[in-house]
């Protein structure tokens, strides 16, 4: 069934500055959301219509309302992209908004950090709760940002001593050949994931005062073999590049007082073929074990651009196929 729903804001001075807010340049901001929800969106000054199927149209005015409660600031686009994602994230999890979504507590410069899915929130519920917790799934579903943000917050409330953030150097089907530099300079293209998570939610400034006192510790995972890690949020992204081997090294190496937490996709192995993931070996070897916790995401929980769900989507379907 094709609706039309009309939004019409109040009119007033500082309305109309919202408006242009709403709207972006030469309405860049209602393409976006044409394109996301598939309708077709016409205004005439502080007179909006949306035409389209039901569902689409409704859920087209919500996240324009929403966007509207933003506009007394410029609104930019990737705000409006993870609005659509967040929405998305919430119909598939049964329409209503996810218990513990807004899990108080995390302490980090992202004031806005929140769950945006049930498997967001239980997955941060699980890094809570046990000390070894595996997040798999695909691009985008926050993996290892949240898990950044869990080891930020206990670092700052002294949980941990230090945080360890490592990831096996494995190309990504490409040959970089010998890269020049030391070796900080070597590893670091393999690392820098880590680092702009850390930057975003503890800033610059912080993250090179926490390196300098050793708070902080990023390295490949090789550097990890014959170490104990006591007192520390221990990360391991990428985890699918590692073999069954370089996983139990790994798992091996917690200490006391110590959180680990494993991410990886296990789509996206980049192993030479035949290898076997140690991801996958360690899913099923560990599953049962008490203490170890496994959360699994899914498209819905993507919270990047609209299209990263549904190019997931289609490259699982054509492997199928």
């Amino acid at each position: 069934m094709i609706l039309r729903h009309t939004f019409s804001p109040p009119t007033s001075s500082s309305a109309n500055r919202r408006l242009n807010h709403l709207c972006g340049a030469l309405d860049e901001h209602l393409r976006i959301l044409e394109t996301a929800c598939q309708v077709k969106i016409a205004h005439r000054h502080e007179q909006f219509k949306i035409d389209g199927l039901k569902r689409d149209a409704t859920r087209a005015l919500e996240v324009l309302q929403a966007m509207y409660e933003l506009a007394d600031k410029p609104i930019e686009p990737e705000t409006i992209q993870l609005m659509l994602a967040t929405d998305a994230s919430l119909k598939a999890t049964s329409g209503k908004a996810c218990e513990g979504s807004a899990f108080g507590g995390l302490t980090t410069r992202r004031a806005d950090l929140r769950a945006r899915s049930d498997n967001q929130a239980t997955y941060l519920a699980n890094i809570a709760s046990c000390d070894i917790t595996f997040g798999i799934g695909p691009a985008g579903t926050g993996k290892t940002y949240l898990a950044v943000a869990a080891a930020v917050d206990a670092l700052t409330r002294n949980s941990v001593q230090r945080i360890v953030l490592t990831r096996p150097a494995v190309e990504a089907g490409e040959k970089l050949g010998y890269l020049p530099g030391d070796l900080a300079q070597k590893v670091d293209p393999y690392l820098r994931p880590l680092y702009d998570a850390l930057y975003d939610l503890m800033g610059a400034d912080k993250v090179a005062k926490a390196f300098e006192r050793g708070q902080l510790e990023i390295a490949p995972l090789a550097f990890m073999r014959g170490r104990t890690l006591n007192h520390a949020f221990v990360i391991l992204d990428e985890a699918q590049n590692t073999t069954p081997e370089q996983m139990k090294m790994f798992l091996t190496r917690l200490g006391f007082a110590s959180k680990c937490v494993v991410t990886g996709d296990v789509s996206q192995i980049d192993l030479a073929e035949g290898q076997i993931s140690g991801l996958i070996d360690a899913e099923r070897v560990l599953r049962r074990l008490d203490g170890v916790a496994i959360t699994h995401f899914t498209t819905s929980d993507v919270v990047r651009h609209p299209l990263v769900a549904r190019i997931v989507d289609a490259y699982a379907l054509a492997r199928k196929g």
